[in-house]
């Protein structure tokens, strides 16, 4: 469940955010002010945050500062007041959306949707792919082989196969879909350079060779 933090120092914006918020299946926190946003946001994670900008104490645009000093999380700025300036205002300092008071609740709700999506695809893209089997690592996204504690250098071809067996492990591969993945389908050689790269990996996997078996006249599988 998404967790929504709505900063706003008139109770019954918060009361209607809160309403349709839950009515979306969010959970729905809130905070009076700036201030307490901030201690809330320290203590707290939350998928995005639904800020006004006009309050006492610490105004929206300094309580956006003060939790980006920590966290990264999305915000949707409320405002009475829709100048360019102020709209300008919120995006260089990092917002993620402008909302001018009075707003439609549904529309609003649709905006949380866009940003909490549009958010999570940065994570999912930006998060690393790695497989390990005690001390063998293997980074998709680096495109790096560890063994224990040791930087392997390969071919990328010897990259590519391995990276290919680690995506499928424990599916055993038959050697004209490995080729066909691997060097693709305009190859023209044999199963020899197959037989040749897996020797090779092999000999690069020391003690963890174990993990690529043989499977005879079939192909290839990667155990793990």
């Amino acid at each position: 469940m998404s967790r929504i933090l709505v900063v706003d120092d008139e109770e019954k914006i918060r009361t209607i955010i809160r309403k349709y918020g839950e009515f979306e299946g969010y959970e729905i926190v809130e905070a009076r002010d700036g201030m307490e946003a901030v201690r809330i946001c320290r203590q707290q994670d939350f998928d995005v945050i639904i800020l006004d900008v006009m309050m006492p104490e610490l105004d929206g645009f300094s309580t956006c500062r003060e939790i980006k000093k920590e966290k990264d999380i999305p915000v949707i700025m409320l405002s009475a007041r829709g100048e360019e300036y102020d709209r300008i205002h919120g995006f260089e300092i990092g917002i993620d959306d402008y909302v001018v008071k009075p707003f439609s609740p549904k529309e609003l709700m649709m905006r949380v949707k866009v940003v909490i999506n549009r958010n999570q695809g940065k994570k999912e893209k930006t998060e690393r792919e790695v497989f390990q089997k005690e001390g063998l690592i293997v980074d998709f996204t680096g495109r790096t082989v560890t063994v224990d504690g040791k930087r392997v250098d390969m071919s990328p071809k010897e990259y590519e196969l391995l990276f290919y067996l680690v995506k499928n492990r424990n599916i055993a591969l038959e050697r004209e879909k490995l080729i066909t993945e691997v060097w693709g389908y305009d190859y023209y050689g044999d199963d020899r350079t197959l037989d040749t790269h897996v020797k090779l990996l092999r000999s690069s996997l020391g003690q963890y060779r174990k993990l690529l078996v043989t499977l005879r006249g079939v192909g290839y599988r990667f155990e793990a």
